[in-house]
């Protein structure tokens, strides 16, 4: 079983930056595919980014996109997503999320690909 812990989440100005962290466990973590969702209040849960085994493929939401980089170090168990220019439409609770199953350009931004889940790390970006 799997288990993701995040950190990172804080509150920052907007134009400011974070890292989150995405810890995995009981898992070989070379070969789970990883994601990055977030959910405001009273919104579904939306994709941010994510990326395949071995980091070979990476995919971004289109309104993250040239702000936001996910990366991985296997060596650490690892995922991490940085911020950049960070804006208020940007708060939301970020969750982690991993499959063991390979993801592709058809699948990477659906929920129901992923089977597990962190509790969330909290991001909130004042104006």
């Amino acid at each position: 079983q799997v288990q993701l812990v995040e950190s990172g989440g804080g509150s920052v100005q907007a134009g400011g930056s974070l890292r989150l962290s995405c810890a995995a466990s009981g898992g070989a973590f070379s070969r789970l595919s990883m994601g990055w969702f977030r959910q405001a209040p009273g919104k579904e849960r939306e994709f941010v980014a994510a990326m395949s085994w071995g980091g070979v493929d990476t995919y971004h939401a289109d309104s993250v996109k040239g702000r936001y980089t996910i990366s991985r170090d296997n060596a650490k168990n690892t995922m991490y997503l940085r911020m950049n220019s960070l804006k208020p439409e940007d708060t939301a609770l970020y969750y982690c999320a991993a499959t063991q199953r390979y993801i592709g350009p058809r699948s990477y931004s659906t929920t129901g690909v992923y089977d597990y889940w962190g509790q969330g790390t909290q991001v909130t970006v004042s104006s």
